[in-house]
């Protein structure tokens, strides 16, 4: 039964049982990784004709981003210890993934516009949703424990979302739009 009416009075369980209030900072930065992993799968779907390799790369992330749900959830040490844990290998593949873009792509010479097509407007909401993210689980871990590379994780992951957004564009043969003063 998808009901259980155990959230009806404004609390919800932690993994482990503890229940706490729906506003409970924990609860808004899993939900807000949730919110960004569904939004991963929009935008997956979008460039799914336009890149194998990147689909596959957020089909990734995607699952990352489940393991990284669960132990923002968790608030029990000795669970979270027994959890599957963010893959060590994780943030160095981001950071090559990213590399690999950048040193293709122009190098930047002022503020990028979001947009550009569909595809490549997906990656940069995915990006705001991911820095609010990456906002949330600093907020969190002041007053939680929480793995630091979780934080670095999602903050990786925004400068890939950019990254993508504009390798998507370069895909497709569009150009970026900049942003200038004055204009």
């Amino acid at each position: 039964m998808i009901y259980t009416k155990t959230g009806d009075k404004g609390t919800t369980s932690l993994v482990g049982g503890t229940r706490v209030p729906k506003y409970d900072i924990r609860i808004e930065t899993y939900g807000t990784v949730d919110e960004l992993n569904s939004y991963l799968a929009v935008m997956a779907e979008h460039i799914l004709p336009i890149s194998d390799t990147y689909y596959n790369q957020l089909k990734k992330i995607q699952r990352e981003l489940f393991v990284v749900q669960t132990l923002l959830a968790t608030e029990d040490r000795e669970l979270y210890s027994k959890l599957p844990q963010l893959p060590q290998s994780a943030i160095a593949d981001m950071e090559a993934a990213i590399d690999g873009m950048e040193s293709t792509l122009p190098r930047l010479q002022s503020f990028v516009l979001p947009g550009g097509s569909i595809a490549s407007a997906h990656c940069h909401v995915a990006r705001c949703i991911c820095r609010r993210s990456e906002r949330l689980c600093v907020k969190l871990a002041d007053n939680e424990t929480i793995a630091p590379e979780i934080c670095i994780y999602l903050n990786r992951l925004s400068d890939y979302l950019f990254l993508l957004s504009r390798m998507i564009l370069s895909i497709e043969g569009k150009q970026e739009q900049y942003w200038h003063s004055g204009e």
